[in-house]
C-alpha cells in the first residue's frame, strides 16, 4: 500500500510538474486545477484507507470514524470532477443526499463517540454532581 502511496505522490508531483510547464508558464486551467485536484484526492483516500488498515491489523477494529471519513473524501472527489451536464437530475439528486447520508451519519459517530468518552470519564475531585452536591 506504501507503493502505490508513492507513486501516486509521485505521479501528482509529475502532473503539476507538466500543467505548470506547459504554455501559458505558470498558469493552470479549469481542466488541469480538477485533474491535480482529484489527484490529491486519490492520494488522500489511499493514506486514509492505510491507516484503516494499520488500525485493523494491530486491535482488530474498524475505525468508522476513518471509514465515514474515506467516503466523505472520495463521494468529493467525484462532485469535484463530475461534469453536470452528463448527468441527468436524478443522478445529481443521488449524489447530493449520498453527500448529506454521509454528512450525518459522521455528524453522529462523532456526537457519539464524546458523549461515551464523557459518560466513561470519572468526575473530578470536588466536582458536583448533577443535583449540585459536593462529591
Amino acid at each position: 500500500m506504501m507503493l502505490v502511496i508513492a507513486a501516486s505522490t509521485l505521479d501528482l508531483a509529475w502532473v503539476v510538474v507538466k500543467d505548470l510547464a506547459t504554455p501559458p508558464t505558470l498558469l493552470l486551467g479549469i481542466d488541469e486545477l480538477f485533474d491535480i485536484l482529484g489527484l490529491v484526492l486519490i492520494v488522500l483516500i489511499a493514506i486514509e484507507l492505510l491507516e484503516t488498515m494499520k488500525i485493523y491489523l494491530q486491535s482488530h477494529l474498524v475505525r468508522v470514524d476513518i471509514v465515514l471519513e474515506v467516503a466523505l473524501i472520495a463521494v468529493a472527489r467525484k462532485v469535484i470532477i463530475l461534469d453536470i451536464k452528463d448527468y441527468g437530475a436524478a443522478s445529481v439528486c443521488s449524489i447530493a443526499a449520498l453527500v448529506l447520508t454521509l454528512a450525518v451519519a459522521d455528524y453522529l459517530e462523532h456526537r457519539t463517540r464524546v458523549a461515551s468518552r464523557t459518560a466513561q470519564r470519572p468526575p473530578a475531585e470536588g466536582s458536583t454532581d448533577q443535583t449540585g452536591a459536593c462529591q
